[in-house]
């Protein structure tokens, strides 16, 4: 059974940086692409950020260019958020999610999905 499983999340103010984790287990990852997505309060979930786990190719939505970088480790089977220069449209809630081929935007193509992980930027 697949399990992503995320943490770091907190409360940074303006300008701070958060690193968030999602480890996965319960199956070989090296086809998959792995993707964060957030939701804000009253909003639609949105993708932020996407790596294919057997090339390293990464995607970003323009909003977060620049100060948000997804990487992944082999050997831990974890992907990672850094997320720098943090701004309090930032503040949602963070979801790793997993699926087999390319990073895509739309949210139904993913098969798992983490629990979340609550990310809060004060002004």
């Amino acid at each position: 059974q697949v399990q992503l499983v995320e943490s770091g999340g907190g409360l940074v103010p303006a300008g701070g940086s958060l690193r968030l984790s999602c480890a996965a287990s319960g199956r070989t990852f090296s086809s998959y692409a792995m993707a964060w997505f957030r939701q804000a309060p009253g909003e639609d979930r949105e993708f932020v950020a996407g790596i294919s786990w057997s090339d390293g190719n990464t995607y970003y939505t323009d909003s977060v260019k620049g100060r948000f970088t997804i990487s992944r480790d082999n050997a831990k089977n974890t992907v990672y958020l850094q997320m720098d220069s943090l701004k309090p449209e930032d503040t949602a809630v963070y979801y790793c999610a997993a699926k087999e081929g390319i990073p895509r935007v739309l949210q139904g193509t993913y098969n798992y999905w983490g629990q979340g992980t609550q990310v809060t930027v004060s002004s």
